[in-house]
């Protein structure tokens, strides 16, 4: 895996800091024991009344018929380089709860955390992960007979990171780029919006 390594602020753990989402990935198969760790590390992930409205569809490009079903639900700028992934998936929530009928207010949450569950688990192997907000969800729909009381969401992208020598023109400065976000101060708040916590400044014996 192509090494891009995040400045933290503070402290994180290792697989957090070396996670990132390629647009370049490396002609290599994904063995199917790691995609299956990979949905086994999805599997795990904490859901409100452990629901797990997470649902995914998964192609490869050993088998190009279903992969390019799939690469088909993707916008025309997300297929562009999502191509080059040896896997492909969709993250799809179920929205309503099984035991109830009631809608999950909270299934997207739940989607995500999984798939972020599957990216550390890819991060620890050596694997890396773009996750794609356009995709055709009636495209999917259709396409896969999803029921109404689902609905695809994100899309991902999986394989091994093209390192930086290797990249072409069109990737290079946003697969070298330094990895940004946004300080704590911005989006922590304490005793009302937009006012820094003060428990994260204070530490306590």
């Amino acid at each position: 895996m192509s090494k891009k390594i995040a400045a933290t602020d503070h402290g994180v753990h290792e697989l957090i800091a070396a996670r990132w989402s390629p647009y370049a990935f490396a002609p290599r198969p994904v063995e199917a024991s790691a995609l299956r760790s990979l949905f086994e590390a999805a599997r795990w992930a904490p859901s409100s009344f452990n629901e797990q409205p997470w649902r995914y569809l998964v192609a490869t490009q050993q088998d190009p018929d279903a992969y390019e079903s799939l690469l088909s639900c993707l916008v025309d700028a997300n297929r562009a380089w999502a191509q080059a992934a040896p896997v492909l998936a969709l993250g799809i929530a179920s929205l309503r709860f099984s035991r109830t009928d009631k809608p999950n207010r909270v299934a997207l949450h739940d989607l995500g955390s999984a798939s972020a569950h599957l990216c550390f688990e890819a991060t620890a192997r050596g694997l890396s992960v773009h996750q794609m907000a356009g995709i055709l969800p009636d495209r999917a729909r259709e396409l896969y007979a999803i029921p109404e009381d689902a609905e695809a969401v994100t899309a991902l992208a999986i394989g091994y990171a093209l390192p930086a020598p290797e990249l072409p023109d069109e990737f290079r400065e946003r697969d070298t780029a330094p990895r940004t976000r946004r300080p704590l101060a911005e989006f922590v708040f304490g005793n009302s919006w937009g006012e820094r916590a003060s428990a994260l400044e204070l530490d306590h014996d």
